[in-house]
């Protein structure tokens, strides 16, 4: 095993979905000189996994324990998380019984809070802990030592498509691969090109004063100029802004995204770049352009065309400016017509938007942040060591990647989960028209929060839809009947981006380092007050060079050798 292990540290991202997945027993410690050979009893098992996912079904059920991090879903008809449609189902399709152990949320640390009161009382952990949007608690919870490898699990119960999935997408396991070369947790996949900005831009003020929409940085220019002079809602006052932004933590974030301004100069912020040549990462914010994109939105905020709150603003309160009809412009991902934007017409009667491609700057650059490296992950579920059937989340999720996430015509999700409860019919056709918020959404009464996704389903519909083609199968016709056209509109243009190479991914995958948890707060806080100094005009533009190499000092630089050992380890 010692070979395999070594090989696997070095191959990690070219094999991790194929060869890794067969090449390591997560019981075999010791090397040996021997030749493998296979037992009898060794074969009857394999026999037995291969029967069972053929299967896909207990004959005699099993209970499956759980936690759930989530006290806002919604249930109807009585039900619960123990008793609902999903486990219903789960139980006489798969002979899978599923018990909540508890039931916590994370405002304020809840959900990690009440695990690590588990894990230091001792009390029995259950069969499965699903973990999401905390990679470094992650670490800590792989650092317990109370749950199992996977790979020789995913290699005997995962499904084709599955199995299919993971060698497209090596990057998935990089979360959760330890330096053993072994996985220790499951990726649940979510869609890619689902963070990527466009430009949403108030349609009726470009009319109103004959604008037509930006395409380089200097036309964005004129245009935020008359939003903010040339009075576009017509209230002879000057209250307008050009662009909705938050200045407050971070200039790469998921709305009223600042990232763009960068990529126009040939970087992203706060986040970890491939150097010039590729073959180191660099942070963002130290990287060349950025004393350019600090200039530019210092620029801006000299003009009026940002607010002078916008230092105060989270992204939610940005993202207010917009749909209250204050500011024309805000940066954001492509699905926003479903959240926030419907606001901006219940607010501002006549207002309308539309998706526009961010700006290239004066080289010709045009760049947007593009999430981690391994965004078609949304979390992982850790298998506990103790589980009885560890291979019952893997029929589970091998059946609703199979059939749910892309239902197949006449199959059982042909029309969505479950008439009355995701869907109804009307006319004798099937509606998830859901304006009378009474129905819900069963995939994620789960163990997985959205059930399960092929991650390059949803931007490809999207994308033939944007194209005019219709729709033919049960998921294209279900995508076009909830998603509005100026979200498969923006689809078509982050799909732009990805062909055309002007995305930034953060290629850092993995839980901090101790040097990283030790040093991180300090360099944001550096970053973030020099930052806002330089766009608000309190510091020169120059004193950039003097953040660059204070931050190096501070710890930048030890932190930036431990990402790009990690990096040496997954670079192909």
């Amino acid at each position: 095993m010692k070979t395999n292990r070594k090989w696997l540290s070095i191959a990690l991202a070219a094999a991790m979905g194929t060869s890794l997945l067969a090449g390591c027993s997560s019981n075999e410690e010791e090397p040996s000189s021997k030749p493998a050979t296979t037992s009898t009893a060794g074969a009857d098992a394999d026999a037995a996994a291969k029967a069972l996912v053929e299967k896909g079904k207990y004959d005699t059920p099993v209970t499956v324990t759980r936690v759930v991090n989530n006290t806002q879903e919604k249930f109807i008809n009585g039900e619960d998380w123990d008793n609902n449609v999903f486990t219903k189902w789960a139980k006489e399709k798969l002979g899978i019984e599923l018990k909540t152990l508890w039931v916590v949320d994370n405002v304020n640390n809840a959900y990690t809070n009440k695990l690590n009161l588990s894990l230091s009382s001792g009390e029995d952990l259950p069969d499965l802990v699903p973990i999401r949007d905390n990679p470094n608690y992650l670490n800590t919870l792989l650092d317990s030592d109370q749950f199992m490898a996977v790979d020789e699990l995913f290699e005997k119960y995962a499904s084709p498509k599955w199995k299919e999935l993971a060698k497209k997408y090596p990057e998935m396991w990089y979360g959760v691969t330890r330096e053993d070369g072994k996985a220790y947790g499951v990726p649940v996949f979510d869609y890619t090109l689902n963070v990527e900005p466009v430009l949403w831009i108030r349609q009726d003020w470009l009319d109103k004063l004959n604008l037509k929409a930006p395409t380089t940085m200097d036309e964005l220019d004129k245009v935020m100029d008359a939003f903010v002079n040339q009075d576009p809602d017509g209230d002879g006052k000057k209250d307008t802004y050009g662009l909705a932004a938050t200045l407050r933590d971070n200039l790469n974030t998921w709305m009223s995204d600042l990232s763009w301004v960068f990529g126009a100069y040939g970087t992203a912020p706060r986040q970890w770049n491939k150097s010039a040549d590729g073959n180191s990462l660099e942070w963002g914010s130290t990287q060349d352009g950025t004393k350019q994109a600090l200039t530019k939105l210092n620029e801006w905020m000299s003009k009026g065309y940002i607010s002078k709150e916008a230092g105060t603003w989270d992204e939610s309160k940005a993202s207010e400016a917009f749909t209250k009809g204050e500011a024309g412009i805000i940066a954001g991902a492509h699905w926003m017509p479903d959240w926030p934007l419907p606001d901006l017409a219940k607010n501002v009667k006549g207002a309308t938007y539309k998706a526009y491609s961010v700006p290239a700057g004066p080289d010709g650059k045009k760049g947007v942040r593009g999430g981690p490296i391994n965004s078609m992950v949304n979390g992982y579920i850790l298998i506990n060591k103790k589980s009885e059937h560890p291979e019952a989340y893997f029929l589970m999720y091998n059946y609703l990647l199979e059939h749910f996430a892309n239902p197949e015509a006449g199959g059982e999700f042909e029309n969505g989960f479950a008439e009355g409860y995701d869907y109804r019919m009307v006319d004798g056709k099937p509606s998830k028209d859901n304006s009378d918020d009474k129905l819900v959404k069963p995939e994620r009464y789960g163990v997985n929060w959205e059930g399960a996704r092929q991650p390059d389903l949803m931007i490809d519909t999207l994308a033939k839809l944007a194209s005019g083609q219709e729709p033919t199968t049960p998921f294209e016709k279900q995508t076009k009947e909830y998603r509005k056209q100026a979200e498969i509109d923006a689809a078509a243009i982050v799909l732009d981006y990805q062909k055309n190479n002007q995305r930034f991914p953060d290629y850092f995958a993995s839980a901090y380092t101790d040097a990283m948890n030790q040093k991180m707060e300090l360099l944001r806080q550096l970053e973030v007050e020099a930052f806002t100094k330089i766009i608000y005009g309190n510091a020169s533009i120059d004193s950039y060079e003097d953040f660059v190499k204070e931050w190096k000092s501070a710890g930048g630089d030890e932190v930036t050798a431990d990402v790009n050992k990690w990096f040496a380890t997954i670079k192909k």
